[in-house]
């Protein structure tokens, strides 16, 4: 039922289902080609894969090896250094990419392209692609957060170059906006300043975010200094126009703007560099807090943002526009107040002392 004479057109067809929504095409064409290059590397084609094969895959995704063949930083796709995987996927990531992949199948399998779909034969099949996640743990802890935001605020040493103040800026800049507004990196790096508009005195941040929805997120006062401090570096006036169509991070030229890529590349390399200078001042006393800043990337900004917003007691509805769910539910994964309440109350059921 489609015009492909091969995997990768007939995984094509697919993708271009997805043309209207592109962030969604481009993490399902990603879990497509991990399948397609594993696949290769047994020998195999779609049609050919039977139940056996998900248990194998599966535990592939979970550690990838031989690893330098399959990890790597994150590169241009033509780049020869360019890897399938930044590291082993965790478990609801794994779980995510089955359940693409689940989709995937069926509308092959629609289309005559493959026979049957070899889920269908997990009798664990609910627990196994049940895409419901617990509360949010990839973010970091408020004590965390504050050493990171002064480190980001240390003065520069005197004699600093001019790229080193533009990248001091840029850093900061980046990391307040993910933040205070808590975008996705896609969002950010899709940015542009007359994205910020003013109404009846109140700012507010224009986004079209995942599945081409479209948000009006409020602006609050840290942000708007930081984004007049950051148009200041760029040599621009204190508030954006709302002609003002240039993007809203930018390369060192202070004109051209930052691909996700590179703005990817940016945040984790700042993760590492604190993760160096909290071990080199703290030592083993910061052992877990250092361990998190190389874990972290660019998403644990957001589950950050809207962490920390549901612990200073913004309302849940208000707290899913910012996060731009469809369901509560979603956004109740960052309500971490009764598990501290309940923590607190289980301390008072101890033992006796000797």
């Amino acid at each position: 039922m489609i015009n492909a004479d091969t995997d990768a057109e007939a995984i094509a067809c697919w993708l271009r289902e997805y043309r209207g929504s592109p962030r969604t095409q481009q993490a399902y064409r990603r879990e497509a080609e991990r399948l397609l290059l594993w696949l290769a590397d047994q020998g195999l084609g779609l049609a050919a894969m039977r139940r056996e094969h998900l248990d194998t895959f599966e535990a592939f995704l979970g550690d990838p090896r031989p690893r330098a063949r399959w990890v790597g930083p994150t590169r241009p796709r033509k780049d020869d250094r360019w890897r399938p995987f930044r590291g082993p996927l965790s478990p609801a990531s794994r779980r995510q990419s089955l359940v693409i992949l689940q989709g995937m199948f069926n509308w092959l399998a629609e289309a005559g392209w493959v026979r049957h779909n070899p889920f269908r034969l997990m009798r664990d099949k609910r627990r196994r692609l049940d895409n419901h996640q617990g509360r949010i743990e990839r973010y970091l802890e408020r004590q965390l957060w504050t050493w990171l935001w002064r480190w980001l605020n240390r003065p520069l040493e005197d004699g600093a170059s001019g790229r080193q103040c533009f990248e001091y800026e840029r850093r900061r800049f980046t990391f307040g906006f993910a933040y205070l507004l808590a975008p996705r990196i896609g969002e950010m790096s899709a940015s542009r300043m007359a994205d910020f508009t003013q109404r009846e005195g109140r700012w507010w941040w224009q986004v079209t975010g995942k599945g081409g929805k479209t948000a009006s997120i409020p602006v609050p006062p840290d942000m708007l200094s930081l984004l007049k401090a950051w148009r200041c570096r760029l040599g621009l006036s204190s508030e954006p126009a709302p002609d003002e169509t240039g993007p809203l991070l930018r390369a060192l030229d202070g004109t051209r703007g930052l691909g996700d890529n590179r703005l990817y590349r940016l945040v984790c390399e700042t993760f590492h560099k604190a993760a160096e200078v909290l071990e080199q001042e703290q030592g083993e006393d910061a052992r877990a807090y250092v361990s998190r800043l190389r874990r972290a990337t660019p998403h644990w900004l957001r589950h950050t943002a809207l962490t920390h917003q549901a612990q200073a007691g913004v309302e849940l509805r208000y707290l899913a526009e910012t996060a731009r769910h469809s369901r509560l539910d979603t956004t109740a994964r960052y309500l971490h107040a009764e598990d501290e309440e309940w923590h607190r109350q289980q301390s008072f059921h101890g033992l006796d002392r000797p």
